[in-house]
């Protein structure tokens, strides 16, 4: 990882790969933004703007990722969980921190820093965003996928991340990347203890993390102590196109269609997304012309319900 040794996060200009796995290091461990005292004032913030989410250590990594928080609830507030995370038996996630603004900041500064070796390969970042994970000691992150490219970095703990190509159609079928894609469902993904033989495994200390590509599913069981994660995350030209395509193959499938993967049938695939890109910008031109704000996974930052 020469080549880019002097940045936030390293990673080599020369060999990567937007669709590859592969590993990174970073220099954020120590960041002030990141430390658990600021994390209990950023988690008092964005808890009033319903922007937490949480649950139990009760979690398996079969545990439906969608459903979790309220298959297995956790009731105390943000600050007093991050206060006793040691003891808190909780998974916690501070959601679209780039919706506050400190952390927007920190957000642009680390994008900004690895957008240089991402755009050659990769261009049109837009739509970033922030995530931080405390967890507490022994607790699971189910095994489920994100839209997103996704640099996740641990600050401080240790956790075992595993991961899966984003073409395992055995980790997850192309019907269940289709259904995510068009409507956030996640319930065609199927965890199985045998998918572990699959994963590309990181063993996570302050200062690794990992790039995973866009639908690349993932698990994590956190270890004997609680733990810091930031994931930080965007879309791209190429992440748009592709998700365009698998949710309208997903509207095939509705009318009783059976499309060939995304991918497989370049004819189709031009005709789908010349039609189904047309219907977004007439949606979006017609929120405008009533006043409303605009919708699209063309943002700058991603959009916060």
């Amino acid at each position: 990882m020469s080549a880019d040794a002097g940045r936030l996060i390293e990673v080599d200009r020369e060999t990567f790969d937007p669709w590859r796995i592969q590993p990174v290091r970073h220099r954020l461990a120590d960041h002030p933004l990141l430390q658990l005292s600021s994390l209990v004032e950023l988690g008092k913030r964005l808890e009033s703007r319903g922007r937490v989410r949480t649950h139990t250590s009760d979690v398996t990594p079969g545990t439906p990722f969608n459903n979790a928080p309220k298959l297995h609830p956790h009731r105390m507030s943000a600050a007093n969980t991050l206060q006793q995370i040691e003891q808190a038996r909780c998974w916690m996630s501070l959601l679209n921190v780039q919706t506050d603004d400190t952390y927007r900041t920190l957000v642009d500064h680390v994008l900004d820093d690895v957008k240089p070796v991402v755009d050659p390969v990769d261009p049109g970042m837009c739509y970033r965003g922030g995530w931080i994970f405390i967890t507490s000691p022994n607790t699971v992150t189910p095994f489920h996928f994100d839209k997103e490219h996704n640099f996740i970095l641990q600050v401080s703990g240790r956790k075992t991340l595993y991961v899966w190509d984003h073409r395992d159609t055995v980790a997850a079928s192309e019907e269940s990347r289709d259904r995510f894609h068009a409507c956030h469902e996640r319930d065609r993904l199927k965890w199985d203890e045998s998918l572990r033989e699959r994963a590309t495994v990181f063993h996570l200390e302050p200062g690794q993390g990992a790039y995973m590509p866009s639908t690349s599913p993932h698990m994590v069981e956190n270890g004997d102590n609680a733990s810091i994660t930031v994931s930080f995350t965007y879309y791209t030209r190429a992440t748009r196109h592709d998700s365009l395509l698998h949710a309208a193959h997903e509207r095939l499938r509705h009318w009783g269609m059976a499309p060939p993967a995304v991918g497989q049938n370049t004819l189709l695939d031009f005709l789908l997304h010349s039609g189904f890109r047309s219907a977004i910008h007439a949606r979006e031109l017609l929120r405008r012309s009533l006043g409303k704000r605009p919708n699209t996974d063309g943002a700058p930052y991603a959009i916060a319900s």
